[in-house]
């Protein structure tokens, strides 16, 4: 069995694709690197993935499927995982080459003292374009350092400070045992894919390092912030479907349930203020329907949120609440990292 399977959802990938798939080579053979092209029409993106799969078998594993979605992708990579621990990786992105065989080193070592933790936590790098100095997301005000821990000995989470897709590594039968699967043709799933499982780790180990450049500054990025306007009925979407996929109220780890809950109001936050944002009536609505739908179906939950700050300023359209709008988009940006 493989220490980690990575998953590299690509879709027209090939003009970067490669320098993320070699940047996880540094981890040697302990790694599996399932390179999932989805339906690539455009570049030959699926046949690179062959020529790594020719190169390092045993290590890169390349997987062709029709178009589903970054989500589907992720799916994919899942089924076909064989390591005891998934991550996944964007192909735009990349792993630090030193860094990663000291992270697959610890982890090695807790699973042999007996301690396979559900979650596991590095710090991951805005790679923003244009920028000398990138911003480092780290969680040592958050998390104990160096130690096996859990949900009652996390410390306290600042507003923008949350757990991504680029900082964790989950065990790979836990994803499978909560049930995870993401909806297709649909972005901003990551934001489920870091959330949905939360409920079932139990054990949790953080290393304070920088493992994963998260890359930004593509016009066409998902995160770009005309884009995320363009596809708002994905972002309420993805809002809806963590809503749904658990019952925070029923949680009983107080400290997870204010994490969960925390995490829920920033994504919501971003919703509402994309379709102010976008000066669209009908995007008015959908917020307005987005807002009665927390309160129909979880009405704790809805009554927190609107006696919130962020939440008053969502719901009043006042210039008071617009320049709080402003203000909650910029924590948004800080957040996601789009333009």
């Amino acid at each position: 069995m493989k220490l980690v399977s990575f998953a590299i959802p690509c879709y027209n990938s090939a003009a970067y694709m490669g320098k993320c798939i070699e940047s996880i080579l540094s981890g040697g053979p302990e790694v599996e690197i399932i390179v999932v092209d989805d339906g690539s029409q455009k570049d030959n993106t699926f046949e690179i993935a062959k020529e790594y799969e020719a190169k390092y078998p045993g290590i890169v594993k390349a997987v062709h499927q029709e178009n589903g979605g970054h989500g589907e992708a992720v799916n994919t990579g899942l089924k076909n995982a064989t390591g005891l621990y998934f991550k996944v990786v964007d192909s735009d992105d990349w792993l630090d080459a030193d860094a990663l065989p000291k992270v697959l080193s610890q982890l090695r070592s807790l699973v042999m003292e007996g301690n396979s933790v559900d979650m596991f936590v590095c710090n991951f790098i805005y790679d923003k374009v244009g920028q000398t100095h990138k911003k480092v997301m780290r969680y040592t005000t958050a998390l104990p350092q160096d130690q096996v821990f859990s949900w009652k000995d996390v410390k306290h989470f600042h507003i923008g400070q949350y757990i991504l897709m680029h900082s964790v590594i989950y065990r790979t039968q836990m994803l499978r045992d909560c049930k995870l699967e993401l909806p297709k043709h649909t972005f901003y799933v990551d934001n489920i894919f870091v959330y949905q499982p939360l409920p079932s780790v139990k054990s949790m180990y953080y290393m304070n390092i920088n493992l994963y450049h998260y890359f930004i500054g593509r016009d066409d990025q998902s995160v770009n912030e005309t884009v995320m306007i363009g596809r708002i009925d994905q972002q309420l979407k993805v809002n809806r479907i963590m809503l749904e996929c658990c019952d925070i109220n029923k949680l009983t780890s107080r400290k997870l349930r204010k994490y969960m809950f925390s995490y829920l109001q920033i994504i919501t936050t971003i919703s509402s203020v994309l379709a102010i944002k976008s000066g669209l009536p009908e995007n008015m609505e959908k917020k307005k329907e987005l807002w009665n739908h927390i309160r129909e179906t979880n009405f704790p939950v809805w009554l927190r949120m609107r006696a919130s700050f962020l939440g008053q300023g969502m719901n009043f359209n006042t210039k008071a609440g617009n320049k709080l709008t402003i203000m909650c988009y910029k924590l948004a940006q800080k957040f996601y990292g789009f333009n």
